[in-house]
């Protein structure tokens, strides 16, 4: 098969799979007044560069904002719901088996930052920040940060989406991508901004596909700017990044090391970053990078970055491109990793394990592990 032809059919596929799929309207944002029992609810902030959508309080647009939205959303899981899932509702929304927003409010910057930093039990939180990657809309990306929150069940943290304006399309490629930068001095400014709070531990950034690049725009503009303290409070995580290879490095080159090191999590068989590459010339894309080539944990350990392998995840979609909402079932698990021999803060190249929630280097001599964790 040439490559011409296999260029056209990873496309067409990626256009076939994107099509079949149901999109959920803003109608989701919207649920019956009666609650149901065995619910459950997690709050979800929102800092947004989408603009307001004229019809409806709760709902944003793929239009672009000239300010920062900060709102909250109170959502309901149903007692139904299975780990790693979003229940999406049908038609109408039913509390009982579906994710329901059950309570909205827009906030004012202050009254946002006092939100988030509000002690729980007596004690600062943690804070947690999702930064949605290509072809999400607003509801999708809201949803998906509440089942991330809902299944790693951590008690005393808050949860922070920050939602840029993608166009939720698949043929919006190249849209999204002047979005992203669109988007960046504003990431920028609310990392500033939690990173000021009276909060505990690291500030966890986690950034999906296109997103990936957006956060790691974001801290390279922090370092640039000399916001060394920001910089230091966050551990970086790059979920199926979609970030060019010589792009990254360069990337990395300013942003220098971190503590603990940025953790960028690959799936070789992605199909949706297969499709990046196709439409920016066969590019490598970092979420693609391949663990097992010795040239992978030589150049990890240089940049001082952790890449993990998780293709054991189940994938949630057909394109194998959002296995990491998976690991927040394993949290509790991947926890303990940071008590063990090779841990979720050291640099190199390592394979998930998702049965045992445990990680291993892919390169092994004569039965020893070579590389971090020896």
């Amino acid at each position: 098969m040439s490559k011409l032809v296999s260029r056209f059919l990873v496309l067409v596929t990626l256009c076939f799979l994107a099509a079949c799929a149901d999109r959920p309207g803003p109608e989701f944002l919207h649920s019956p007044a009666t609650t149901a029992p065995g619910t459950r609810t997690v709050t979800i902030y929102v800092a947004t560069t989408r603009e307001r959508d004229p019809n409806d309080s709760r709902a944003f647009t793929s239009g672009r904002a000239d300010k920062v939205t900060y709102a909250e959303y109170t959502i309901s899981i149903p007692p139904s719901h299975k780990p790693g899932n979003i229940e999406w509702p049908t038609r109408l929304v039913d509390p009982a088996k579906d994710f329901a927003v059950t309570n909205y409010r827009e906030l004012e910057p202050t009254d946002f930052a006092r939100e988030v930093a509000k002690p729980h039990n007596g004690a600062p939180p943690d804070i947690g920040v999702f930064v949605h990657g290509f072809n999400n809309n607003f509801q999708e990306s809201l949803f998906r940060m509440a089942q991330m929150t809902a299944d790693a069940n951590v008690e005393g943290g808050s949860s922070v989406l920050f939602a840029w304006p993608s166009e939720g399309q698949v043929t919006g490629y190249v849209s999204d991508k002047d979005a992203v930068t669109y988007s960046r001095d504003q990431l920028a400014e609310l990392l500033t901004m939690l990173a000021k709070m009276k909060t505990r531990g690291d500030i966890t950034v986690i950034g999906h596909s296109m997103g990936g690049w957006l956060t790691t725009e974001a801290v390279r503009q922090l370092r640039l700017t000399g916001k060394n303290g920001v910089v230091a409070r966050l551990n970086v995580i790059l979920a199926a990044p979609d970030i060019d290879v010589d792009v990254f490095k360069a990337q990395m080159e300013v942003i220098g090391p971190l503590s603990p090191p940025m953790t960028i999590l690959v799936s070789s068989d992605d199909l949706a970053l297969r499709a990046s590459e196709f439409l920016t010339g066969e590019r490598a894309r970092i979420g693609k990078l391949d663990v097992n080539d010795p040239r992978v944990e030589e150049a990890t350990k240089k940049a001082g970055v952790m890449v993990v392998d998780i293709s054991s995840l189940d994938a949630p979609d057909e394109l194998k491109h959002g296995r990491f909402a998976e690991l927040a079932t394993l949290y509790p698990k991947l926890a303990k990793l940071n008590q063990s021999k090779v841990s979720l803060r050291q640099t190199g190249a390592f394979v998930l394990n998702a049965v045992g929630a445990t990680l291993s280097s892919p390169f092994v001599l004569a039965g020893k592990v070579v590389g971090a964790g020896q």
